[in-house]
This record gives structure tokens, sequence and C-alpha cells, in this order.
């Protein structure tokens, strides 16, 4: 039985455990000049991105993650026995059915509730305020948010314009609660949105019930990802900076106040021209998408752990994340570092 705190008590969820986790394979930019028409100097000039990790036979989004919660249980001191729920942010599920999560809580020995949440590259984001949520309503002490993704199982090898960009990984945050006071820890607002209407600028088309699987499918490639990346690009900028100005607003900060900004790792043109239309400079924007590219839903909290771990971030810092990604979907979320 799950020993739950009063619900009546106000709290906020606070970041106590971080972890993260890659495949051991490297893909570097010289592999891939041997596999497709592109350059090393070209893939860094236009994403940043000088290699990346790549899941190996057995690995998929589970046993990642998988690997990244057990290193934040452990950083927060914690047990299996003590996580009230369990959120998966993934769009490479393991299995169309069931949820990642459900391998995932088998592996680890859970029995709490757990459920997947498919925002794409804004899907860590999507995880952390719906936890925190549940923390304030349920009364859960510790909650256990997961980004994890494979997502090159689903780019074409030899569309240079996908199989650069996207690499394999995974990091975990445990969220615990703490009361929630005026300059305590813990998530102090956040903004989240999609336009739907953008959908077939990043999508996989096959493979769901809008088109099952196929012969016809697999032969047009309707099983690899698809991106129009000058699309992305432009509605990843401005709904970067619409985001992060409406959470600054409902925290009642400005871009001063931010310690750290941590942008998805997408492209480091989309971060850099976002940090500068927002007036965040360089040396406060968290980027590691040099070494792992864009791994979606794990990005963001990726980027926490390295820097986390690292002593980069020190408790009271005002942290700042926000993330696009397909559907189109964004979110942006700011947390007061420590507990």
């Amino acid at each position: 039985m799950v020993d739950l705190l009063p619900p009546q008590l106000p709290t906020r969820a606070t970041i106590t455990g971080l972890g993260h986790f890659v495949p051991d394979t490297v893909l570097t930019n010289q592999d891939l000049e041997a596999i497709v028409d592109t350059s090393d100097a070209w893939i860094v000039e236009r994403t940043g991105i000088r290699e990346r990790h790549v899941a190996g036979p057995g690995e998929a989004a589970g046993t990642l993650a998988v690997e990244a919660a057990t290193r934040a249980i452990k950083d927060a001191g914690l047990t299996p026995s003590d996580i009230d729920a369990l959120v998966v942010a993934t769009c490479s599920s393991d299995q169309p059915i069931p949820h990642t999560g459900a391998f995932v809580s088998d592996a680890l020995g859970l029995y709490c509730g757990s459920f997947d949440i498919n925002a794409a590259c804004t899907g860590f984001v999507v995880g952390l305020i719906n936890a925190a949520g549940m923390m304030a309503i349920g009364g859960m002490r510790h909650t256990l948010v997961i980004g994890s993704e494979a997502l090159t199982r689903f780019t074409d090898p030899t569309d240079r314009g996908t199989c650069v960009i996207f690499g394999d990984g995974a990091a975990a945050a445990v969220l615990s609660s703490v009361p929630a006071t005026e300059d305590g820890p813990g998530l102090i607002a956040f903004d989240l949105g999609c336009d739907g209407a953008a959908a077939k600028y990043l999508e996989v088309p096959a493979g769901g019930s809008r088109l099952p699987a196929s012969a016809a499918t697999v032969a047009a490639g309707d099983h690899y990802l698809k991106m129009a990346g000058q699309e992305v690009f432009k509605r990843a900028v401005r709904a970067i900076d619409q985001s992060v100005r409406i959470t600054l607003e409902r925290a009642a900060m400005t871009v001063d106040d931010i310690d750290w900004f941590v942008p998805h790792q997408a492209n480091i043109r989309i971060i850099e021209t976002a940090a500068n239309r927002l007036g965040i400079p360089m040396e406060r924007t968290l980027v590691n998408i040099e070494s792992y590219g864009n791994t979606s839903g794990a990005s963001i909290p990726l980027v926490l752990s390295e820097a986390a771990a690292a002593g980069r971030i020190q408790a009271g810092d005002r942290v700042l994340m926000s993330g696009f990604g397909a559907g189109m979907t964004w979110g942006s979320a700011i947390v007061r570092w420590g507990i």
C-alpha cells in the first residue's frame, strides 16, 4: 500500500534525482559520409551535430528507459518501491500495444500506475507537467518521468534530411513533493500548446489505424520519418519564443531572472535563433547536441542530467525548459532547482 501525502497540503513537484543512458554504438558524421551524400562540414554547419548514439540489437526505447530510470532512482536516494507513478515520454514505442511503460514497470519492479505520452520532442515537458499535477492533486510523494527514444529505428538511412539529425537515448527524472512556498523549489509555471494543422510537416505516415501496415506502405517507405525541415525550423523558433514569453509572464519573471535555458536539442541554429530572439545569452543556454543529435523526448532531460552531474545547476537556480515537436506540439516550464 502506497503511503500518500494528505491531498489538502499545498505541494510542489521538484526534481530530486536524474539519470541518463545512451547506447554504446556511436554513428559519426564521417560514418554517414559513406552512406549518404553529405559531409561532416555540412552536418556541423547546419545542425551542430558531430555524432549520435544508435540503439543496437536488443535495445529499444523501453530498455534505454530502464537504464536511465535506475540511475535516476539511485540519484534520488530511493528504491523502486518508493515510486507512486510512472510516465514515459516517447514517440518510438517498443510496440503499438501495450504502452512502453508496461515493459519499463516490469523491468524496474514497479506496480504503480503508468502511462506513455506521445508528444514527440515536447514529451518530457508534458510528462513533467502531468506528473506535477497528479502529485499536487493526488498526494503522491514520488513520480518517475522518463524521456526515451529509439528514433533511428524510424529514420530512412538514405534520407540525409533526417538520418543525420536523430539519435537514440534516454533520461529520467524523479519528482518529489515538497511544501509549496513562494521562494521554494519546484515547478513554478508552464505553457502547453499544439497546432494540429501542422502535423503533416513531421510525421511517420504509416503503421497506425489511419494507414495500417501493408506491403504497399512498406514499399513506399511510409514507415520512415518524414520532415519538412524549413517549415519545422520556422515554426519551432516561433513556438519557443511565444511559449517562453507566456511562461515567464505566468511566473511573473523576465529572461533576466532565468539562470539556465534548456531548449530541446533539435538543431543548433534553432537553439541559437530562439535564444537570440528571447535575449538569453548562449552562456546561460545548456547545449549537448554535438554529442547526441536530436534525441526527441529524451533531449531536455539528457542535457539536464549531464549539467546537474557536472555541478553546473545549483540549488535555487531557475531553470527554463522549452520543447517543440511533431504534432506540432510545444511546451515550456520553469522549475526552481533544489529540494
